[in-house]
């Protein structure tokens, strides 16, 4: 079986015209969240979806829409951009795109366009994201990024997510991110 060759991945600005693919892929993102949470669906089939409505709706939050040619293949909600620290609060590539680069050019391409401080948390049970994150901040922070672990709010009865942070620099042409 050969794989499938992808064409580049483009990070836009998630539109209002964007939200009802963005609202599908977030069924898909918190389906396999549910791995490692527990998480049912709601009687509906739904999950929670406050999130969306913020990176929608909220002052201080973005959603980034990925595509491959004119395929949806994920996307980021980030939070915070109206304070002193960026927070990655969801990121998801469907199944399709992964283990072929399109995450780590996506996430790059969100980091970049907000210099500054950042954290981006993940379960520690979740071994993608255990192998990924840690490989993002080498990325774009060398060595200079921590590792700290944080209780989830109100579910106590859950592990510490997993928090990095670390601080993008600014990019011009011809150099990369500060350290």
């Amino acid at each position: 079986m050969t794989e499938t060759v992808l064409p580049d991945v483009t990070v836009r600005s998630a539109t209002a015209e964007d939200r009802p693919t963005v609202e599908r892929l977030w069924l898909m993102f918190r389906h396999d969240l549910s791995a490692f949470r527990g998480d049912l669906p709601a009687p509906d089939g739904t999950f929670r979806s406050e999130w969306v409505e913020s990176a929608f709706t909220r002052p201080g939050w973005a959603a980034y829409l990925f595509e491959c040619g004119t395929r949806p293949a994920g996307f980021a909600f980030v939070r915070g951009l109206d304070g002193p620290v960026r927070v990655l609060n969801s990121f998801f590539v469907v199944c399709g795109a992964r283990r072929r680069r399109v995450g780590l050019r996506a996430v790059r391409a969100v980091l970049t366009r907000h210099p500054g401080p950042w954290e981006i948390a993940h379960q520690h049970d979740n071994p993608a994201a255990v192998a990924f994150w840690p490989q993002v901040a080498e990325d774009v922070a060398g060595d200079a990024w921590t590792r700290e672990l944080r209780p989830v709010p109100e579910r106590p009865e859950l592990p510490p997510d997993v928090w990095l942070s670390f601080r993008v620099g600014v990019a011009g042409p011809g150099h990369g991110t500060a350290r």
